[in-house]
């Protein structure tokens, strides 16, 4: 646990004075996301401890190089959790860079994102300034929150010192249900079930069978489990912990790896030049993984036409872009909050689009 704010400003005020680009590396565990690295690299994960915890009012203040499991461990002594269940994808995994991506977990579509649980943040502009927007209460985040701006900034904007986070209590008794059933059936299933006030916090399916994570009081998910049907599966929570930190059969391939976005009830089709074992689908229909060697500009143009959008997560070419395109309009606003934060664009450059 230490602050090294000071030395981490004096190094981005250097840069800045030089002209020198900044990578900014954390646990280094999500470095294969986005666009290559470039820049000098500027090491965080030494800003790390737990500035406050203040379990009652139900929120954490962390230093952005604090490791995920370390705030887990502190807020497990309390019952509670970081509600939106972000994944680590390796033991040195860190709150900044989780932020920085905006990660979520399977509970996502249920409890929110990562964002959504932003209260306030420190952070270093690209001149080495240090700011500060929102608080740790939700009535610092009305108007215009700065503090969620960065939450998927990818670390363009400006270094994160520290986040304030809302948290929430353990649910009392979860139970996983399975029932067999295609992607097509599986869709069906779950955008039925997702209308309803059922305590349902992930659903998914592999194209043979079709998962629901049921959390609450005893009781309701006793209810809740008789309402879907279905079998129990025994081992549910190693089964979403592997879904959330890609360790599932599925994922263990060397194809590019990408993630759909589209409306969950969005009809299944396999992409042509793909088979349904390329595929799988998670919060409810929503996100889509696809492994495959397919062209992404082909994937992008199925994800458009299914109402949505994909991005290359893992592997493929990313010297070239990797995240859906942008409208113009859009792309110029990116390039002035990119500028406001950091005139010289040093910070991360390049990583999430090729012009920023």
């Amino acid at each position: 646990m230490a602050d090294i704010s000071e030395k981490l400003q004096q190094q981005v005020m250097q840069a800045y004075e030089n002209d020198t680009p900044l990578n900014i590396i954390g646990g280094n565990s999500k470095a294969w996301y986005g666009r290559e690295p470039q820049g000098e690299p500027l090491y965080v994960s030494g800003h790390s401890g737990i500035v406050n915890d203040m379990p009652s009012e139900l929120v954490i203040t962390v230093r952005a190089g604090t490791k995920l499991s370390e705030i887990a461990g502190a807020l497990d002594k309390h019952g509670q959790r970081l509600p939106f269940d972000p994944p680590y994808f390796g033991e040195d995994a860190t709150i900044g860079g989780t932020v920085a991506c905006n990660f979520s977990g399977p509970r996502r579509p249920y409890a929110g994102s990562c964002r959504d649980f932003m209260l306030g943040c420190t952070m270093l502009n690209g001149k080495g300034e240090k700011l500060r927007f929102g608080g740790e209460v939700m009535k610092n985040v009305a108007g215009f929150d700065v503090s969620r701006l960065m939450a998927g900034s990818m670390g363009t904007l400006g270094v994160l010192l520290d986040v304030s986070l809302k948290i929430l209590p353990h649910r009392l008794a979860e139970q996983t249900v399975v029932i067999d059933a295609g992607f097509k059936q599986a869709i069906k299933l779950m955008n039925h079930w997702a209308g309803t006030p059922l305590p349902v916090t992930a659903m998914c399916a592999d194209g043979n069978l079709v998962y629901f994570r049921i959390c609450g009081t005893p009781s309701a998910v006793e209810r809740s489990m008789r309402d879907i049907g279905g079998s129990i599966y025994e081992d549910g929570k190693a089964f979403w912990k592997d879904l959330r930190e890609h360790q599932l059969d599925f994922f263990q391939s060397d194809a590019p790896l990408y993630r759909l976005s589209v409306p969950p009830a969005a009809a299944f089709e396999p992409l042509a030049g793909t088979t349904e074992h390329d595929w799988f689908v998670g919060w409810g229909g929503a996100q889509r993984w696809l492994k495959s060697d397919v062209d992404f500009a082909v994937v992008q143009s199925y994800a458009q036409k299914l109402g949505g959008h994909a991005k290359l997560l893992r592997g493929g070419d990313r010297e070239a872009e990797v995240f859906p395109p942008l409208a113009p309009a859009l792309m110029a606003l990116h390039k002035q909050l990119k500028h406001s934060f950091d005139p010289k664009g040093l910070l991360n450059p390049g990583r999430m689009y090729k012009d920023l």
